[in-house]
């Protein structure tokens, strides 16, 4: 016969037995996911590392294309201003012509009124018919070539006709 107390050091050892297996059976039960996890976590770790590295990567590309088109923009911004510049420039040059334009109108006009009334004889100095080569009289006739006599028009004299 057993004595009472082998049989309740035999009943405490079974039982701690069953809890020692049913706490490993929860601690594994437990164990495999967070484990899944953890792995789970250190491979997301790295492809994280990787997308930051690439990003990095990209920010600076990107940085240095954002400087690239900075200076474009500078570049053409000075060239917009030179082609104002020019434009302005153009247009004083311009006024300029057309001011000597009406002057030479007023001398052309002077020396024909002198022409008409005798005052002024032999060559004269090319402008009547508006090539200025100094080949003319007073009377349009220019190399020859009686401008005024046979009816034709004189060339038109506008200096920026193209314009």
């Amino acid at each position: 016969m057993t004595t009472p107390t082998e049989s309740d050091d035999q009943r405490k050892k079974e039982a701690l037995a069953a809890f020692t297996a049913t706490l490993h059976s929860v601690g594994t039960n437990l164990e495999a996911p967070l484990r899944d996890r953890a792995a789970n976590i250190q491979s997301n770790a790295l492809a994280l590392e990787r997308q930051e590295a690439e990003l990095a990567e990209n920010t600076a590309r990107l940085a240095r294309q954002n400087e690239q088109w900075v200076g474009l923009a500078d570049e053409t911004r000075e060239g917009l201003k030179e082609i104002g510049d020019v434009q302005n420039w153009a247009e004083m040059i311009e006024r300029d012509l057309l001011a000597l334009e009406d002057m030479m109108d007023n001398v052309e006009g002077r020396n024909k009124d002198a022409d008409e009334d005798g005052s002024h004889g032999g060559r004269g100095n090319g402008l009547e018919n508006g090539n200025g080569n100094g080949n003319g009289d007073l009377n349009g006739h220019v190399d020859g070539i009686d401008n005024i006599d046979s009816g034709k028009k004189p060339e038109s004299k506008r200096w920026l006709q193209w314009w």
